[in-house]
């Protein structure tokens, strides 16, 4: 059933469906993003704004249909969080960012989200998005062909510890933080880069994350809910890449695996959904752990990469209709695994420097909100 208006939606059930979007929270001033990234002050609008089509017919710059508004602005946040609940969207995860030794893109959650007047309507919940990021890869315009490391996601034990006592007191505590069995979820995007955090061991890893289990009882919870985001979304041909895979889930100690998008790009988006179920269905079939499922609006991040053109887009059946029908695929699969909440991700609520957002534009309006509400509410 949706979430209620007016009320905290907080823990997952096996009965109630989690419609979870992913919130790239870029646009904003970030004074990390304005010294090294974006300097007009507007976040990555800068860089979306330059999106310039690379073949006829190629939808860009992207055109928001409520204009290019600050993603930490409370007041944008409410009608976000109104919209969303409407149409069958119940919960936002916040990508989340840790580097040199402190947060980055935070205000978006801090003073954008949490802020909000109607904010526990919805859940929420953070995805650690520990990758490092090239000075490039975020502004080609400003740094061109330099692809040197501008962030390393590596922490140490210290900041490690600072990262869980700040995670724990500003979200777990809130009343929406979304909580499975009473546990709240944290979802990690590198299981790499957190090896790597501990001298790439395993078992140090592990330490790292009981250690983090011990606070949050101490916190009063029952225990946490940890997330592996498998990023795109790829499975291992390699046998012994899945062996090893699967002993880094094991041994780390995962609950559960996600998807930041649905994987096996096509250009058409009916080979890109049917590759992101076959993907999905060898990773059910070798996890011993849930699998959420996850279904992406598109792919298009050409703003970013001047060298790429139509073979990197998602330019056929790109439409809320084709999404639609990979959503009632994804909320079959949720439908029998009744043993598991049923959670569905999407990638994504406002990647627009991506083309993957249920955020109302030009071109579709709220087609892809209203193939949401259809799917998820019922209407359909």
């Amino acid at each position: 059933m949706p979430a209620r208006e007016g009320r905290p939606v907080s823990e997952a059930t096996r009965n109630d469906y989690i419609v979870a979007a992913y919130v790239w929270p870029s646009c904003h001033n970030d004074p990390m993003a304005e010294k090294h990234l974006w300097p007009e002050g507007i976040g990555e609008w800068e860089v979306i704004k330059k999106g310039n089509p690379r073949f006829e017919g190629h939808y860009q710059p992207r055109q928001p249909l409520w204009g290019y508004e600050m993603d930490n602005d409370p007041r944008v946040v409410e009608r976000w969080i109104d919209t969303a609940v409407k149409h069958g969207v119940n919960t936002f995860v916040y990508d989340w960012y840790w580097y040199d030794g402190g947060p980055y893109l935070e205000s978006a959650l801090n003073d954008g989200f949490l802020k909000a007047r109607n904010n526990e309507k919805m859940n929420f919940y953070i995805m650690w998005a520990n990758h490092d990021v090239k000075k490039n890869y975020w502004n080609h315009h400003r740094h061109g062909d330099d692809e040197t490391l501008l962030w390393n996601a590596r922490v140490d034990w210290e900041n490690f510890k600072i990262i869980v006592e700040r995670v724990i007191r500003q979200y777990f505590t809130k009343p929406n933080y979304l909580k499975i069995n009473g546990c709240p979820v944290f979802s990690v995007f590198s299981t790499r880069k957190l090896v790597e955090s501990f001298g790439g061991d395993i078992a140090e890893t592990r330490k790292a994350i009981d250690y983090f289990r011990t606070e949050v009882k101490k916190a009063g919870f029952p225990g946490l809910h940890l997330q592996m985001n498998s990023g795109g979304g790829s499975f291992p041909k390699d046998a012994a890449k899945r062996k090893s895979t699967l002993e880094r889930i094991t041994g780390i100690g995962f609950d559960s695996m996600a998807f930041y998008n649905m994987g096996g790009f096509d250009p058409d988006y009916l080979t890109h959904g049917s590759n992101a179920r076959k993907i999905r269905e060898q990773w059910d079939a070798i996890l011993d752990i849930p699998l959420f499922p996850c279904v992406s609006v598109g792919w298009d991040d050409t703003p970013r990469f001047p060298a790429k053109g139509k073979k990197d887009v998602t330019c056929y059946h790109n439409t809320p209709a084709s999404f639609a029908m990979l959503l009632r695929k994804a909320k079959e699969y949720a439908d029998n695994h009744p043993e598991q909440p049923k959670i569905i991700t999407i990638n994504a609520w406002n990647e627009w420097v991506e083309g993957s957002y249920l955020l109302p534009d030009m071109l579709h309006g709220f087609g892809y909100l209203e193939a949401v509400r259809d799917v998820m509410l019922g209407n359909n």
